[in-house]
């Protein structure tokens, strides 16, 4: 593939700087297909604005806790010719999905605190207990 000149590109190096990520991670994404870099004579990787935008979207998706397989179907890496508006229909069943999780997480943590709490309250009476008991026997 070549790149229009005016066309601005990065490197492996200048993506992984910006992103704060490591260079092996890009070559990563590229491995599983979610990132097609050209390459210049030397066999240098070219990124353009469109690579640099789905990895933006990558690292995204990796953050919100989506698997590389979620992510490259959001993005349309797995059916060709998706068009936009189904990108957004994948990527709000997901996400919804994502947000029932993590509700019942909080759920769950929210029951877990009320019974640490709870145990917390008990211990905390029993201690002042012995401790009385042991002021008593002074």
């Amino acid at each position: 593939m070549s790149i229009p000149n005016d066309e601005p590109t990065w490197t492996v190096s200048q993506l992984a700087g910006e992103f704060d990520i490591s260079t092996r991670t890009i070559r990563f994404y590229e491995e599983k297909g979610l990132l097609a870099p050209s390459r210049t004579n030397g066999g240098h990787r070219l990124f353009t604005k469109r690579d640099r935008a789905r990895l933006k979207l990558i690292l995204r998706g990796k953050r919100f806790g989506f698997t590389l397989e979620e992510i490259a179907d959001m993005i349309g890496l797995i059916s060709d010719g998706i068009d936009e508006r189904e990108q957004i229909r994948r990527t709000l069943r997901y996400a919804d999905r994502s947000l029932r999780e993590i509700r019942q997480r909080m759920a769950e943590l929210r029951l877990f605190e009320s019974e640490i709490l709870e145990m917390l309250e008990k211990i905390t009476l029993r201690r002042d207990e012995l401790e009385q008991e042991e002021g008593k026997n002074v």
